[in-house]
């Protein structure tokens, strides 16, 4: 049986899709865009599609429904990978687009990713477990490094992010708490291989990520950044640097965000620091592994353009910002609202603030924030991205101004509104919830802990048990137990109090009252 002529995929793809930019790159200018150009030309080629997608690039046949609802041409750049010119050949315009993603973030290295920043974190993950078995973990790292851990059996330590208990938001980590955790598991015996953190945080706080590389680099470890939150850093002066220039080793950008390229699409960033030579071929094989073999070039295209849209936008993102600033005054004037990032110099681990990130106190007005999300969207077509117990978040994209005036007299109409009375009402006699508990004691690998033989039990038979999931309260939406820790007590009642209350609850629990937790069978210690 002869060969298909058809090029290893898994391979073509770590070749083309992770270029390098060294001293022999040829001169870059951020006015390109190497990778939708390509795209472009080819379908001005007007192609006879033979090959996947099905539609065929086209409005024809069973194609009709689904060019009216997207249009033809987005049918037409959905070109397939290994196509010649495009992401194969001498110096494929894909490549040509990494490097001038590298550039543009001050990365030795730039992978584009179509799976998201969940993507990221698990390549990430996996990559780590190269230089060794112990990572060094913020808390409240999101769910998709976690399933990193689980996947490539990294033995997690932590260090906990700072809390506002007031608003039940968790930040980030200080360099002095990083050199607390990380001289802790050096004398357990556990000396981190890597560290990981969080900057920014969901609300706009921003870490000191120099003074946390220099604290790592110390210990002997990299620093991995979780910069989802922040793919515009770096692109303006009032804004906070990209963390590839702080001395980052790798960052996590969610590109899509506040970057402005299409939903799902993300970038993993290598800094050029002392640790590049051996994470880089680590990073290569944990992409294959991580990435789909049936890429979308429209997500790619995306990212090729924004790139561009944010390194040569400053003037358009200095207007957001502006914008944005008027919109926080004019909250700061109305004594019913008031802007959280003002109170964010009472926390040693934040060191700047993004300013496209809007995080309105709501509770001077006597309602939710989780109230306030849902009146916006009910009564006017306002969707914010998250709310707490207190506040409401809004996320401005780079270089976008969104109408302020209809923002503002929503939330006064809303906190006016006869409804609001009610829920002034409601809210009175709500309780505080309890202190955050300290975790339980790791007695397995998270792996180990995830994949054994379960059973559910009851609350009060949990505690002392082996915990199966991953269960996060919000707020604060700090991990209170993973795969392979004990169950406290502790942990039991601050889950129950939480998910009892009418403005919180818990990820990951098998019921909503957290009555049952799942174990580890014949965990019994």
């Amino acid at each position: 049986m002869l060969e298909a002529d058809v090029p290893d995929a898994a391979h073509t793809l770590a070749d083309t899709r992770e270029a390098r930019v060294t001293a022999d790159t040829p001169a870059l200018s951020q006015e390109e865009t190497p990778y939708a150009d390509a795209l472009q030309a080819f379908v001005d080629q007007r192609p006879v599609h033979l090959m996947v997608p099905g539609h065929g690039g086209d409005a024809d046949g069973l194609s009709r429904k689904l060019a009216d609802f997207m249009g033809e041409r987005t049918l037409q750049l959905d070109v397939p990978m290994l196509i010649e010119g495009i992401d194969l050949g001498e110096d494929p315009p894909l490549t040509r687009s990494l490097q001038l993603a590298a550039e543009a973030w001050g990365a030795r290295r730039t992978w584009f990713l179509t799976n998201g920043a969940s993507q990221a974190n698990r390549t990430a993950a996996l990559a780590i477990r190269g230089l060794g078995r112990n990572v060094l973990s913020q808390r409240s790292a999101h769910s998709s490094f976690s399933d990193g851990v689980l996947v490539s059996g990294l033995i997690p330590s932590f260090v906990q992010p700072s809390v506002d208990h007031v608003h039940g938001m968790a930040h980030g980590v200080s360099p002095e708490s990083l050199e607390t955790a990380l001289r802790e598991a050096e004398e357990q015996g556990r000396p981190a291989a890597a560290v990981y953190v969080i900057s920014p945080s969901y609300f706009g706080s921003v870490s000191d990520v120099r003074g946390l590389a220099d604290i790592a680099h110390a210990h002997g470890a990299p620093l991995v950044v979780d910069g989802a939150w922040g793919p515009h850093f770096g692109f303006h002066p009032d804004l906070p640097e990209s963390p590839a220039r702080l001395g980052a080793d790798l960052v996590i950008s969610s590109t899509h965000k506040l970057g402005g390229s299409l939903t799902q699409s993300a970038m993993l960033h290598l800094g050029d620091g002392p640790f590049a030579d051996r994470l880089e071929p680590l990073i290569e094989r944990a992409f294959t592994m991580t990435a789909s073999t049936s890429t979308s070039a429209l997500l790619s295209g995306s990212l090729d353009i924004a790139r561009h849209a944010l390194a040569t936008g400053e003037e358009e993102i200095g207007r957001s910002i502006d914008a944005a600033r008027e919109f926080r005054q004019r909250l700061r004037e109305d004594p019913r609202f008031g802007v959280v990032s003002d109170v964010f110099g009472q926390f040693d681990d934040i060191v700047d603030t993004d300013l496209l990130r809007v995080p309105i106190d709501v509770s001077a007005s006597g309602v939710t924030g989780h109230w306030m999300r849902r009146q916006m969207v009910a009564e006017h077509d306002i969707y914010f991205e998250m709310a707490t117990a207190t506040s409401v978040v809004a996320v401005i994209g780079a270089g976008k101004v969104p109408d302020y005036d209809r923002v503002y007299r929503a939330l006064v109409e809303a906190v006016e509104s006869e409804a609001a009375v009610f829920e002034r009402a409601a809210n009175a006699e709500d309780d505080a919830f309890p202190a955050l508990p300290a975790p339980g004691e790791l007695r397995m690998l998270p792996s180990e802990g995830f994949l054994g033989e379960t059973e559910l039990v009851p609350a009060a038979e949990a505690v002392g048990r082996v915990s199966s999931d991953t269960l996060a309260a919000y707020p604060p939406g700090i991990p209170n137990v993973i795969p392979g820790e004990e169950i406290t007590a502790e942990t039991v009642a601050f889950l129950q109090a939480v998910a009892a209350s009418p403005t919180g609850y818990v990820r990951g629990a098998a019921d909503g009252t957290v009555s049952r937790f799942r174990v580890v069978k014949n965990d019994r210690a």
